[in-house]
């Protein structure tokens, strides 16, 4: 068994940094494990032929022109792939890559996402703490619809920047969800089923056009909730939102990207100004009129 080394790979090429190296040839060096190219993270060539591999794990092909993943269809034990800043207009090729538990198809041009029914854990190397992760965001993605149904131990995803306008049903069965990004779409309302997530610690639906106040009371059962983003959002203009929100979400630290604690006392010292503004235009008429 041999295992490629970074520090070789390094060596061999007189460089200090692995971000450097964009083009590898390892061909004909009976390798079986090359998980260390995990951190040459701007390679863009890579040619493994004629060694002992007995099957490919990780996959890279971040910033190209791919339209299709046609042909990954195969690889069958591949755990991460990152396809990210392509023009992949669909993602139907993953469907059967059950192993696969790091997902990260940012910036493309999926339309539409398909089941992940078989992606029963999805773990990103970013995140080694066994954390599940799917990144899509800045899709043109419309609607979730049963997508993502069965993925019932995801805990991050992020759909930033799409074009989703509603959410609905499409997240009840993500019942581990602890971080979870909406930020840039035309979502109009909180759906009901959000209060079923009640492990959920951040939750950033920014910039989207929910308008009525009472919309955010179905958060009321997040008591694990720590951030909160509403900001550009119609419902961010509202007087007394705040205070609505802490009377939610007692425990929230972070409301609008703001430390909870800072906005309170910002609004008091605001408070005891315009008391004391008040105090002395009173005391000034009562002189002026004696």
């Amino acid at each position: 068994m041999t295992v490629l080394s970074s520090k070789k790979i390094l060596q061999e090429k007189n460089a200090s940094d692995a971000d450097s190296i964009t083009s590898l040839t390892l061909t004909h060096k009976a390798l079986s494990d090359v998980s260390c190219l995990s951190e040459f993270k701007n390679l863009e060539r890579l040619d493994l032929g004629f060694n002992n591999l007995t099957s490919l794990e990780w996959l890279s092909v971040v910033q190209n022109k791919l339209q299709s993943l046609k042909g990954i269809e195969g690889l069958t034990k591949l755990t991460v792939l990152n396809a990210g800043k392509n023009k992949l207009k669909s993602m139907d090729e993953i469907k059967s890559l059950a192993s696969l538990r790091a997902l990260i198809l940012n910036d493309n041009e999926i339309s539409s996402v398909c089941k992940l029914d078989q992606m029963k854990e999805l773990n990103t190397l970013v995140f080694p703490t066994n954390h599940n992760y799917a990144v899509l965001s800045r899709n043109p993605i419309s609607s979730l619809g049963e997508s993502l149904v069965k993925l019932k131990s995801i805990t991050k995803l992020s759909l930033s920047n799409c074009q989703l306008q509603m959410v609905d049903s499409s997240l009840k069965s993500c019942l581990e969800l602890k971080e979870l990004r909406l930020a840039h779409n035309e979502i109009m309302t909180i759906p009901s089923e959000f209060g079923r997530l009640v492990k959920l610690q951040n939750l950033d639906m920014g910039n989207n056009l929910i308008t009525n106040r009472s919309n955010i009371k179905v958060l009321s059962s997040l008591v694990n909730l720590r951030n909160l983003n509403l900001q550009g959002n119609p419902i961010a203009e509202k007087e007394n939102l705040l205070k609505k929100v802490k009377k939610l979400l007692p425990n929230l630290h972070v409301f609008n990207a703001r430390p909870i604690d800072k906005i309170v006392g910002k609004e008091m010292h605001e408070k005891v100004d315009d008391f004391s503004f008040k105090a002395d235009n009173k005391l000034a008429l009562q002189s002026e009129t004696t």
